[in-house]
């Protein structure tokens, strides 16, 4: 084999990224790492400047230059790369001068993004199995004195001749009643996920139409739908539900602010994520969900925590919905994650469709 079509090959089967440079620091060679980090493809981004991608001072490009002149390597930590998509991301990356007849740099592009989001995955795992454990103990010492209670009203109750008197004891019962429900449903399904094929736009098309009937015409729904996402193994009334629960929350905090100059809109999008990692778990094909709102945003204070049990951000709401749901796309080993800023929040749903082998 020709030396030059092997290290060619070795490159190309680099999973990470890797560009050559120019002297003059135009994009001469990208492998398929880098085109997937970068969202781009080699003919697109050939012969381009590496400006074109580069959100850094002057000084930085310069720093770059004197490399290709002085044959110093070079490495930069969290820089910000601009995608051709519009997407921004945060990278480390090394250059190293290649010398000889065409001078020039091999630039190699960690992606930070990514780490930084499975050690915030891993952390946001391990806090809701502690939340879970919390909350089943809760659920138990709750429970025991509340059927003490409630057993105790209607031996009350029996005794009792006056009317007046048993309307006090019914009190007893059903509010002990209302809390024993309010426990069950902090812990989620109490019952396994019905495992079958399942495809996922049909569910979100049931989650789509409840909630057009429910708001009566007053929120634009829209949807952008991948069809090339296979049918995966779920339980697609569970899925309903934590689906519903996610985008009831977000119509009623734009019927909340009804008020607003824009017209309250509800995005439904979906898109095939391939060698995704999930915490630790890394899958070769996971479904990403959007659930995205133009409403007035989650306050960054309550942003961390929304996923626990009784944390709301609305007066009349249980701040179970929420749980509930991550709860239910854990069961199928994905991960609800959420972006707010004023005028855009964005719900996203990680659901494997092929476990890992």
């Amino acid at each position: 084999m020709h030396a030059t079509s092997f290290f060619k090959r070795l490159l190309e089967n680099q999973t990470t990224a890797v560009l050559a440079l120019d002297n003059a620091l135009r994009v001469q060679y990208i492998n398929p790492s880098a085109e997937m980090l970068l969202e781009t493809s080699a003919p697109r981004i050939m012969q381009s400047p590496i400006s074109d991608l580069f959100l850094e001072t002057a000084e930085a490009l310069e720093v770059l230059q004197q490399s290709v002149l002085t044959g110093h390597p070079y490495t930069k930590r969290e820089a910000e790369f601009l995608l051709q998509s519009g997407n921004r991301i945060k990278v480390d990356y090394s250059v190293s001068p290649l010398l000889g007849e065409q001078p020039g740099l091999l630039m190699e592009i960690h992606p930070r993004d990514r780490l930084l989001r499975i050690t915030r995955e891993e952390e946001m795992l391990a806090q809701q199995e502690t939340t879970r454990i919390l909350v089943r103990g809760m659920a138990h010492e709750i429970k025991n004195p509340l059927g003490g209670i409630r057993g105790a009203a209607q031996l009350l109750d029996r005794e009792l001749d006056s009317p007046d008197l048993k309307d006090y004891t019914r009190v007893i019962i059903e509010e002990a009643d209302r809390l024993r429900t309010l426990v069950d449903r902090m812990l989620g399904p109490r019952k396994a996920p019905r495992m079958a094929k399942t495809n996922i736009h049909e569910v979100l098309e049931r989650v789509r139409t409840l909630l057009d009937a429910e708001s009566k015409g007053t929120v634009l729904f829209s949807r952008d739908y991948d069809p090339s996402l296979p049918e995966f193994m779920g339980d697609s009334e569970q899925l309903i539900q934590a689906f519903l629960n996610i985008a009831r929350n977000a119509m009623e905090a734009l019927e909340q602010h009804s008020g607003q100059q824009n017209t309250p809109e509800i995005m439904i999008r979906t898109r095939a994520l391939r060698q995704f990692t999930i915490g630790h778990c890394r899958y070769r094909l996971v479904c990403r969900v959007d659930i995205i709102d133009n409403g007035p945003g989650i306050p960054p204070e309550l942003l961390q925590n929304i996923f626990y049990p009784m944390i709301s951000g609305r007066a009349n709401g249980t701040g179970l919905g929420l749980a509930i749901a991550q709860g239910i796309i854990g069961q199928h080993h994905g991960l609800i994650e959420c972006d707010s800023e004023p005028g855009h929040t964005d719900f996203i749903i990680f659901i494997p469709l092929e476990l890992p082998s």
